[in-house]
């Protein structure tokens, strides 16, 4: 399910319904402490244990547990298996388990975390207990872990779009950034937005330069101490601080609606960790805008941090960012390259990115797809990507590591076009969904459901030639948004205001009182009775009674000052 798409709702909606208590194992303090906060302005008995509490406040929640009038405990997968709380569980009466961030246990995810490998000993400690795993960044070998360490049937994986269609993709060289960077934030004035950078330097180097040219911008990193972290956070989701230049540190506890932008300074390491931090922007559904820099020195930098990774883990990650060069350097419809990498294909391009803005020319390019599947179905779906493009030129290089391979039909039958050219050509095709990458099994080269009618002839291939990444960016298009019909802007402005105020009173972030899209809905219905204010979105029942009154009055104040 995509972020934002509603994952915390398919464990929160049950545990209201369920008559013990629902157990949430999630990996950040700070997103325990944001889901808490947001629970319990709705009026949910919902708690955390974590290491950032003395002992004195870790004893009242494990009392609270014991008395029955907690719904939701959240809990950090090390917390979890403390003798503190592993030694209670069996006597709580637990009615669900939720896994959230589910991809932290699977070593070909993007954020492997060992400790997550435990939670398949829930099973023996809560036999019967249901168990729900949740992620937004889950490829077909990240799913297929899940499913083999927390012991659950495929038949119970549901899978939902991981498009996210509100947001626009765009990719700009990495020449200039700070030129094209103000360029972009002109048409997002005053408007939150996250700006990822790869080094902890880099945030606060960016931060300095832009709040001196008027910004409201901060730096956020994992160096700085909790205190100041924190600080920063909050004034984010307050709309005090405007731009954040951050590391990775900053994105898995935020959980702020209006964020209308997220801009990539540098290249991320892979796609599941790029996928995750455009998730940021546009989690009220409204059109919101992503870009990122590319230049071939990110690569060059991306490389120098494989040298100090696990040795075990470097070939897996060498693989995943060249997916992420992929991507940057796509001749194609960019959301259907990232779609494509989580095994899903769209029919067609989506007119929402840079690519389909400004598309390049394309070819007939059934009979080189048709080969290079050719390859990959002859070779038994054992050959990676470089493999086929030997195969296709006819080589007898040593990585073609079954000398069988040099008897397929399909050996030297590509032997008219340059190595480079069925590489691109291949990647192609993995990019539009043709075939997969079989991170688990050696980076092999899998078919899809979209192989077998090109391997037929049933369908045409639509390929772009082969050219450098230079010529490519030459005329790059800027990011558009298109426009929306939320109300008057003043009134929305006026909203803002009150909803600042509500926050600061209650000291919680300013989406826990409502979100963007609410205020813009109501600026749009004009709400003026109890009733008519109900059927504003994101509006409940303790909303309505809590802040239905002070915002119905501000719109009431308004239309008369109108009129």
């Amino acid at each position: 399910m995509p972020t934002g798409g509603g994952k915390s709702i398919c464990f929160q909606v049950p545990a209201l319904c369920l008559d013990g208590l629902t157990l949430v194992v999630s990996p950040l303090v700070s997103l325990q402490r944001d889901q808490v906060e947001a629970l319990k302005a709705n009026g949910v008995a919902a708690t955390v244990l974590n290491s950032t509490q003395s002992a004195d406040e870790a004893a009242t929640v494990l009392q609270d547990i014991a008395n029955g009038t907690v719904k939701l405990l959240y809990v950090s997968p090390e917390k979890l298996f403390s003798p503190q709380v592993a030694g209670r569980l069996r006597d709580w009466n637990i009615s669900l388990v939720a896994v959230d961030e589910a991809h932290c246990i699977s070593f070909w995810g993007h954020d492997f975390r060992p400790e997550y490998t435990r939670l398949g000993e829930l099973r023996t400690l809560l036999p019967g207990v249901p168990l729900v795993a949740l992620t937004a960044t889950a490829d077909p070998a990240i799913r297929r872990d899940i499913l083999t360490q927390l012991a659950i049937d495929e038949d119970s994986v549901f899978l939902s779009s991981f498009d996210r269609p509100n947001l626009h993709l765009a990719v700009l060289p990495g020449q200039k950034r700070f030129e094209r960077l103000r360029e972009f934030l002109s048409r997002h004035d005053n408007e939150a937005g996250i700006v990822y950078c790869l080094s902890r330097a880099g945030t606060e180097a960016l931060a300095e330069k832009l709040v001196r040219l008027g910004y409201k911008a901060e730096a956020y990193h994992a160096g700085m101490s909790a205190e100041a972290r924190h600080r920063i956070q909050d004034a984010f989701l307050r709309d005090e601080t405007t731009i954040m230049c951050a590391t990775v540190a900053f994105g898995m506890g935020i959980d702020k609606s209006n964020v209308r932008w997220v801009v990539h300074w540098n290249l991320p390491k892979n796609l599941e960790g790029f996928y995750q931090e455009i998730g940021r922007a546009g989690r009220d559904g409204l059109p919101a805008d992503t870009l990122l820099f590319y230049s071939y020195a990110d690569v060059a930098q991306q490389l120098k941090f494989l040298e100090d990774a696990n040795p075990d883990r470097r070939e897996l990650l060498a693989a995943k960012l060249d997916r992420m060069k992929q991507y940057a350097e796509s001749l194609q419809c960019r959301r259907r390259v990232l779609l494509a990498y989580f095994g899903e294909s769209l029919p067609e391009p989506c007119g929402h990115c840079d690519m389909c803005e400004n598309p390049p020319e394309t070819f007939d390019g059934t009979i080189v797809a048709q080969k290079i599947l050719s390859a990959v179905c002859r070779t038994g779906e054992r050959a990676t990507l470089r493999h086929c493009a030997l195969i296709l030129r006819g080589s007898h290089a040593q990585e073609i590591v079954d000398p069988l391979w040099h008897e397929l039909k399909t050996f030297g039958a590509g032997a008219e076009l340059r190595f480079e050219e069925w590489m691109e050509y291949g990647a192609q095709l993995v990019n539009a969904g043709y075939a997969s990458v079989a991170y688990d099994r050696g980076m092999a080269l899998q078919l899809t459901p979209l192989s077998s009618p090109v391997l037929r002839g049933e369908v045409a291939v639509p390929l772009v030639k082969f050219r450098s990444f230079e010529e490519r960016k030459a005329a790059a298009v800027q990011p558009k948004t298109p426009p929306a019909n939320d109300g008057d802007p003043a009134l929305v402005e006026r909203l803002k205001e009150i909803r600042k105020k509500l926050a600061d009173e209650h000291s919680v972030p300013a989406y826990v009182i409502f979100s963007d899209k609410t205020l813009k809905d109501m600026a749009s219905k004009l709400p003026r009775t109890d009733s008519q204010f109900r059927q504003v979105h994101g509006v409940g029942e303790v909303k309505a009674e809590g802040y239905g009154p002070v915002f119905l009055r501000a719109i009431s104040e308004w239309l008369d000052a109108e009129r």
